[in-house]
């Protein structure tokens, strides 16, 4: 068995090599990876496309998952006073990306098996920068758009818009593309595993995220 290894750089130019298209999915979001790869001594381009969709529907099932599609900020479904959030949807907006979510909310005091208090329903909006974090596909900058003028239901709002939604939206690059290649043996006849991955840059380009990176590929 012999081993040969390609470097994959990031902003190289394309070569006449031998292109393949690999589907990976986390979480249940489809996310396309294009490498480009030539012979072992020869530099190529690594480029990951992700697509909004993608990432929406990465964050409703990373923070989204519980019945109804309802993520509980105080109390839960058997409680007469609560605060959910629910229906996050995501939309591209120049160089950053914008959460959009429905807050429900009953605020009071419990007497009984009731909730004495006001009822709400009210949008609320976060916006976010993607950023590079090694071999995560980040995000960071968070800026309320929107919120609800309750000062109450902000408590519990803003701590979610800012740290909960970036959190859970974060994707492990190398992670997916490790999976995508663990059935190369299969298709192709040859093991390809990554050694290393760095991403250099994150841009949006229509909509679509569009990553850059560089790094180690092994082909066996």
């Amino acid at each position: 068995m012999t081993t040969s290894r390609c470097r994959v750089a990031a902003g190289c130019r394309r070569l006449a090599a031998f292109p393949c298209r690999v589907a990976a999915r986390r979480c249940g979001a489809v996310i396309s990876l294009l490498l480009l790869a030539a012979t072992a001594a020869r530099a190529g381009a690594v480029e990951l496309t992700i697509t909004r969709a993608a990432l929406e529907r990465t964050l409703r099932q990373q923070l989204f998952a519980g019945p109804d599609g309802r993520y509980y900020l105080k109390g839960n479904a058997q409680s007469a006073c609560f605060t959910y959030a629910q229906d996050p949807q995501l939309t591209f907006a120049q160089d950053r990306i914008v959460v959009r979510i429905k807050t429900v909310a009953r605020l009071g005091r419990r007497v009984g098996g009731t909730c004495l208090g006001l009822s709400l329903s009210t949008p609320a909006e976060v916006s976010l920068a993607p950023d590079a974090q090694g071999e995560t596909i980040g995000f960071r900058d968070a800026q309320i758009d929107k919120v609800a003028d309750q000062r109450e239901l902000n408590f519990l709002l803003l701590p979610f818009l800012r740290h909960q939604i970036p959190s859970n939206l974060k994707v492990n690059a190398a992670d997916l593309l490790r999976k995508a290649l663990a059935g190369s043996t299969a298709s192709s006849g040859y093991t390809i595993s990554l050694d290393r991955l760095k991403i250099h840059s994150i841009v949006i380009q229509g909509d679509t995220l569009v990553v850059d990176a560089d790094g180690d590929l092994s082909v066996k």
